[in-house]
């Protein structure tokens, strides 16, 4: 017999197996004895009160073995069946590609950037240099943005596909379980690349191709159907089915598109900055203390708000996380954020960023690049701002609100370094005097937040894709040109580690569909 729990727990009890057993008789009514195991299935924190709990739901094994899952990957042999073209080895193309295999497809990968190996050294010349490759960065190469960039898991996106079967996937490629029961499951950059590497090899041994430095100038299509693409060595693959799932970044795809006359509609995002608080202050903000409890973890946040009916909301937060230079080119500013695993260093950062709508932009509507080429103005102007070499333009929190540049700047985690701005001469009005009203509303909603120890690093600007390519609702296809699958967050069609890949199976289903008759 199986019996389903919730327990309250502190937090030094959460994770102590014999206190899991010893509460779960208790509650149950039961001997001890007769409990053959107490599996964890869902994992969160409650700190609404003065003392910070657990609350975790577990099933009980009265009287009955509990059998482990196992996560094991065994996929069949794809090499000589019908190939399907994938451009991009983000979450959303590499989950696209093991769907494939399952549905007896081949996927043929084509990946601009490098090797998750390959790429930690463009990483570090941006870190140490202010260098950027334009073709292999923390947007592009085998993993996407999401391999260093944190590794979140959490998503509302469960109506969209088997969230549990993505977690999963993860943990049989070397994920730990512990994201099958936490609330807000995170992996960590410093874990990723290798997960990434063992998905790559089980596409590899079961036939898939996965090619790298193979950015693609073509896409070749007859008759209004896709044929294949060309890549910039020359090289053509053949498929009667491509899933582009290129990223958010991925500017140069938009305007080949656009070259080949295949339609594309420019979408609302969100730009702002980056603010990174000392992550004590946090902890002692959502945990109610003046110092956190060595068995909880780094505090995380989420805070919204409606300035002239217009929304600011925090994106990304990363507690005890760095502040990521993630520009994809030589002449802008762009951040981002992630955490290792264990969250340990000492800052905590979020995106906080102010929705950009189409009548905030001058421009046609039909100008399918009118709020890329704003997102891209601003990111220039920033770049300006801070000086050159990756430099970001920054400015403490309450400086910020009352229009004052920062006389010094504080310590924080951006390796290429903070210049002192005023960040008003870098984001548009409106996106100035939004979070200039909603910051000190945050303050007033968490305690601590609004402080002059709190840095923002401009800017935060690629939240989502500012252009969607459009696609059918039942068959996933360009409604211009068949067989092409608009796929994940550069298509405008997911946001996130998790959607992404969900979007990316999905892709996969629809091409089979195309492809089998």
């Amino acid at each position: 017999m199986v019996k389903e729990i919730e327990l309250v727990l502190l937090p030094n009890e959460a994770s102590d197996e014999s206190v899991l057993r010893k509460k779960a008789a208790q509650a149950l009514r039961v001997p001890e004895k007769r409990i053959s195991a107490v599996k964890v299935r869902k994992r969160s924190i409650d700190a609404r009160g003065r003392q910070v709990v657990f609350r975790v739901k577990s099933d009980v094994y009265l009287d009955e073995v509990f059998i482990p899952e196992v996560f094991a990957v065994n996929y069949p042999d794809v090499s000589d069946k019908k190939p399907v073209l994938i451009v991009g080895a983000g979450p959303a193309g590499l989950f696209a590609a093991l769907r494939c295999i399952e549905l007896g497809l081949k996927p043929v990968i084509l990946e601009r950037g490098k090797d998750v190996k390959q790429r930690r050294r463009d990483l570090a010349a941006i870190n140490k240099e202010g260098r950027i490759n334009p073709e292999s960065n923390y947007c592009f190469g085998e993993g996407g943005a999401g391999t260093y960039s944190d590794g979140k898991l959490y998503t509302r996106s469960n109506k969209r596909g088997d969230v549990q079967y993505v977690l999963k996937t993860f943990v049989a490629h070397g994920a730990t379980e512990e994201i099958l029961v936490d609330a807000r499951p995170h992996i960590g950059t410093n874990k990723l690349p290798q997960i990434i590497t063992a998905i790559r090899e089980s596409i590899l041994n079961a036939g898939g191709e996965v090619h790298f430095d193979a950015k693609v100038t073509e896409f070749q299509i007859s008759a209004g159907k896709i044929k294949g693409a060309k890549t910039a060595d020359g090289r053509g693959f053949s498929a009667e089915a491509l899933i582009l799932a290129t990223g958010h970044s991925a500017r140069d795809i938009f305007h080949l598109l656009s070259k080949q006359n295949i339609l594309l509609e420019a979408k609302p995002f969100a730009l702002g900055v980056r603010i990174e608080h000392p992550q004590s202050v946090i902890d002692q903000a959502q945990y109610k203390c003046e110092s956190r409890d060595a068995y909880l973890p780094p505090s995380y946040y989420s805070l919204v708000e409606q300035v002239d009916n217009r929304g600011v909301f925090s994106f990304c937060m990363c507690p005890g996380g760095i502040i990521a230079p993630c520009s994809t080119d030589f002449d802008e500013i762009v951040v981002n954020g992630w955490s290792p695993s264990k969250r340990n260093n000492p800052y905590a950062n979020s995106g906080t960023v102010v929705q950009i709508n189409m009548e905030d932009v001058k421009g046609s509507d039909q100008d399918p690049f009118k709020l890329l080429n704003f997102q891209a103005q601003v990111e220039h102007q920033a770049f300006i701002a801070g000086g050159g070499s990756l430099v970001a333009p920054a400015q403490r929190m309450v400086d910020f609100v009352e229009g004052k540049i920062s006389v010094d700047l504080p310590g924080n985690s951006y390796l290429p370094g903070t210049n002192s701005a005023d960040l008003k001469e870098v984001l548009p009005d409106f996106v100035y005097t939004s979070l200039k009203k909603a910051l000190p509303a945050f303050g007033k909603r968490m305690k601590g937040y609004f402080t002059n120890e709190a840095i923002l690093v401009g800017v935060e600007s690629r939240t989502s894709s500012p252009v969607r390519v459009p696609r059918d609702r039942d068959t996933l296809q360009h409604p211009g040109v068949e067989g092409l699958f608009p796929c994940g967050e550069g298509a405008g069609y997911a946001g996130g580690i998790v959607s992404a890949a969900i979007d990316g199976m999905n892709c996969a289903d629809a091409a089979w569909k195309l492809v089998k008759g």
